[in-house]
């Protein structure tokens, strides 16, 4: 079995493209066949580098690796140029000279006289010019599109998705192969590139149905052999509608930035639009390897639920070992600008972190926010929480973060005895724990929220700990 992926490079790669591309792999692995990758990059004005760059390295982060290519589909224009000539010369494809506008004319012209379907009008058009009088003109330099001879009858295939599917081809009109100024049309290009790497299976999305009975025509016509074709569903907004901006559709290397795992981006992917046949929502790239099959494929389209995509990663952060979740999240700072050694935590603490915030954390980027206060100083307090746990009545909050601070200078460094020292002194103040822990919270992170208070002593050590409640001391006093 051989499949491609072939994008266009006029934008990044998105969840659509990034799920075609993934089921091709699928397949491609599950039958131990080629998964070959072209860049179909034909349109000049709008194809760029830097997008070829995004597309390479979004596969690249989803694990989609390829086994032939990068081909470019503009390196094979002659070939397809050539293709479009031999159609010409052996009477399955025609010149056509008529002017757009003259097209347009004749073509309004017929809809207003009620004669319906015009789906045959450039053949007629482009018969008043004699076969002989068209290769004057074209040997005289003059312009011509060739346009293909559709035959009549139908077009049919067994879609793999969809299974058997029809088309009249009197419901389709000589569709242009190659232009006038000698580039060839999308789908002689296809069709030329995909017979040139001998593809046997082509999937992707439903938007190409329209386009697959052209294409086998054209594949029947230069005698290739015409591989299986299989139509994926449409990716979906909630409201059912096809996925776009408006949906918060973003391109892979965005929920990249975001600190989406790729595992978790590949196993939500796999789920738009294919089931496993049972409950299972969880499957590792070997599981999906083996399980993937276009039987499972559903035909409605798939919704593509944001949310989800945040709660499986937030599943897969919580099952990651600690060092490889350490070393993401050191990743994840650095593209945030700090530098490693701008990390006053050590080793062991640095560990303890990552344990403590994994469950409070959807993704990557999200944990090394969280991380900001541990790994350097705290610069501001929430004011929300200060008002409620400082500023009711700062007098008292000062003497608890003091009483807090006098204990911790001399106690053991230990989980167990932070927390029995510390629950004695609330009952020593003559107050519930919370108002001691919680006012300490705040005094070292600067928020109201973070993972037990005891994994922040333990975390920033005695010495930062000590010092960040003189300093919230000092804040408070001020302001008071």
């Amino acid at each position: 079995m051989r499949l491609r992926f072939a994008p266009s490079p006029t934008g990044h790669l998105h969840v659509g493209g990034a799920r075609t591309a993934l089921f091709n792999w699928l397949l491609a692995r599950g039958s131990r066949g080629a998964f070959v990758l072209r860049i179909e990059d034909t349109d000049r004005d709008r194809s760029r580098p830097e997008h070829v760059d995004a597309i390479l390295n979004g596969l690249t982060w989803l694990g989609i690796d390829w086994d032939e290519g990068p081909y470019f589909q503009a390196a094979g224009v002659e070939r397809h140029r050539a293709d479009a000539l031999r159609l010409l010369d052996e009477g399955r494809a025609y010149r056509d000279f008529t002017p757009r506008d003259e097209f347009e004319r004749a073509r309004d012209a017929a809809v207003a006289a009620g004669k319906g379907a015009v789906t045959r009008l450039s053949r007629e058009l482009a018969a008043r010019v004699s076969g002989a009088e068209g290769a004057r003109r074209a040997a005289a330099g003059e312009p011509f599109a060739v346009r293909f001879r559709v035959p009549d009858g139908e077009t049919s295939w067994r879609d793999l998705v969809h299974g058997e599917m029809r088309f009249a081809n009197a419901e389709i009109d000589d569709f242009v192969i190659l232009r006038g100024d000698g580039t060839p049309t999308y789908n002689l290009a296809v069709v030329s590139d995909d017979a040139d790497t001998a593809i046997t299976r082509v999937l992707r999305g439903d938007d190409h149905l329209s386009n697959t009975p052209k294409q086998i025509l054209i594949y029947e016509a230069l005698g290739r052999p015409v591989p299986e074709f299989g139509h994926l569903p449409m990716i979906l907004g909630p409201d059912g509608k096809r996925l776009s901006k408006r949906h918060g559709a973003r391109a892979v290397d965005a929920f990249q930035a975001e600190g989406i795992l790729p595992d978790a981006m590949v196993n939500f992917l796999a789920l738009l639009g294919w089931s496993p046949g049972t409950d299972e929502e969880f499957l590792s790239r070997d599981e999906l390897v083996e399980r993937f099959s276009l039987e499972r494929v559903l035909k409605k389209g798939a919704v593509f639920d944001p949310a989800k995509l945040f709660w499986m990663n937030r599943r897969y952060i919580a099952g990651m070992e600690a060092g490889e979740l350490g070393a993401a999240l050191r990743e994840a700072l650095e593209r945030d600008g700090v530098a490693r050694d701008g990390i006053s935590l050590g080793e062991e603490a640095f560990a303890r972190m990552v344990t403590a915030l994994a469950p409070r954390s959807r993704t990557v980027a999200e944990m090394a926010r969280l991380a900001r206060p541990y790994i350097g100083p705290v610069r501001e307090y929430d004011a929300k929480a200060a008002r409620k746990g400082w500023y009711r009545d700062p007098a008292r909050t000062v003497a608890v973060l003091g009483a807090v601070r006098d204990r911790l200078e001399s106690v053991p460094w230990e989980a167990g005895v932070l927390e029995d020292e510390l629950r004695a002194l609330a009952e020593e103040l003559g107050v519930g724990a919370g108002k001691v822990f919680q006012p300490l919270r705040l005094a070292l992170t600067g928020s109201g929220a973070s993972p037990g208070i005891f994994d922040v002593l333990l975390i920033l050590g005695r010495e930062r700990s000590v010092g960040r409640l003189g300093r919230a001391v000092g804040r408070i006093a001020e302001e008071s």
